[in-house]
């Protein structure tokens, strides 16, 4: 009896010993830069999961601007970004990101920046979801935990292999072995351009049709104000929270979807985003802040060539896109090649009664 008693408490000693060394080790490497820092002055990203590593980029006070966004905005550089707002950027897009996710993460940029300059959202389809108060986050968690004002309490939901593998990619970058990721929030995550292959590609694009000439409904769908009364775009008291709390500038820029994946025009469902469109207009005119919209058919939308798949273009395009909202902010107008359709003041108001 004697020898099974001495056999457990050694069993439980040894566990509990173990638990508080990974315990120590995961404090002391601090994994998602969400601790008080005890060996490192500075957080290192080492996980792909930018939900849990973006509140540390935050936290840092290195930044007065910023982009928040799904992947489809992920490759706006931010230095280039610099050049056409000033400030120092972070991007903070995430792949797939809910509505939800993005209106966490802008909430907590402005909780946390004492003097805010610029915030550019880059709008996609989340932000029109009728689900979008339901469907809040995806497969890969949210942490709300990480996004409170006490950093203590998150220790206990750090004592996971998740935060132990990831801890140890963090000695590996002290030690040289690894790389940190996401400097300023970005990353090209897109394949190589070597790797480009336009027959995948337009696969892809068309999903296995021949690409095509895109037809309008005719008749056009007309919804009745009943109709229209009854579209739910629940995401957009998030986003006018974050328009109207945000103390610097505020850009908006719908980004741009190939054309293929674009609803119909005519449709019911062109309608339902039109009616989206106008509302967010609405909500960018009571704050004075510009909506460029690219998501439309243009040179940019209608050529296969600028994209990888329907949601992700090219780095070039990228770079375009920055380049086209510097030109469509000086200009304050449409784009007379029609890559964007600009929105303020007047127009917007006159878009929101219709």
């Amino acid at each position: 009896m004697l020898g099974w008693r001495r056999f457990v408490w050694v069993g439980v000693g040894g566990s509990v010993a173990i638990l508080l060394v990974l315990a120590i080790f995961i404090l002391s490497m601090n994994p998602f830069g969400n601790l008080p820092p005890l060996v490192f002055a500075s957080h290192a990203i080492t996980d792909i999961n930018q939900r849990f590593q973006f509140p540390a980029l935050i936290r840092s006070k290195k930044y007065d601007s910023a982009v928040i966004g799904a992947s489809d905005s992920r490759l706006l550089r931010p230095v280039a970004l610099e050049h056409v707002f000033g400030g120092r950027m972070v991007n903070l897009a995430i792949n797939a990101g809910q509505a939800y996710e993005q209106y966490r993460l802008a909430d907590l940029f402005m909780r946390e920046v004492d003097h805010p300059r610029t915030l550019l959202i880059g709008l996609d389809h989340v932000w029109c979801d009728d689900d979008a108060d339901t469907v809040r986050i995806t497969s890969r968690g949210f942490p709300e935990w990480m996004y409170d004002d006490d950093s203590w309490n998150d220790f206990v939901y750090m004592l996971n292999a998740t935060a132990v593998e990831i801890s140890g990619r963090r000695l590996g970058v002290a030690l040289g072995i690894n790389k940190g990721r996401f400097p300023a929030g970005y990353e090209v995550f897109t394949p190589p351009e070597s790797a480009y292959d336009p027959v995948k590609v337009r696969r892809k694009l068309w999903k296995d049709e021949q690409p095509h000439a895109i037809e309008a409904v005719v008749p056009a769908y007309v919804p009745t104000s009943a109709k229209r009364e009854s579209w739910r775009f629940p995401a957009l008291i998030w986003l006018a929270e974050i328009v109207n709390r945000f103390k610097g500038r505020v850009v908006l820029a719908f980004m741009p979807l190939h054309v293929a994946s674009q609803p119909t025009p005519g449709s019911e469902e062109a309608a339902r985003q039109e009616e989206c469109k106008s509302r967010i207009a609405a909500i960018a005119q009571r704050k004075g802040a510009p909506l460029i919209d690219f998501d439309i058919p243009s040179k940019i939308t209608t050529k296969d060539a600028n994209y990888w798949d329907p949601r992700h273009y090219r780095i070039a395009i990228a770079e375009r896109i920055v380049d086209d909202i510097e030109r469509a902010l000086a200009t304050r107008q449409d784009d007379p090649d029609g890559d964007w359709r600009y929105v303020d003041g007047p127009r917007t108001a006159a878009i929101a009664t219709n």
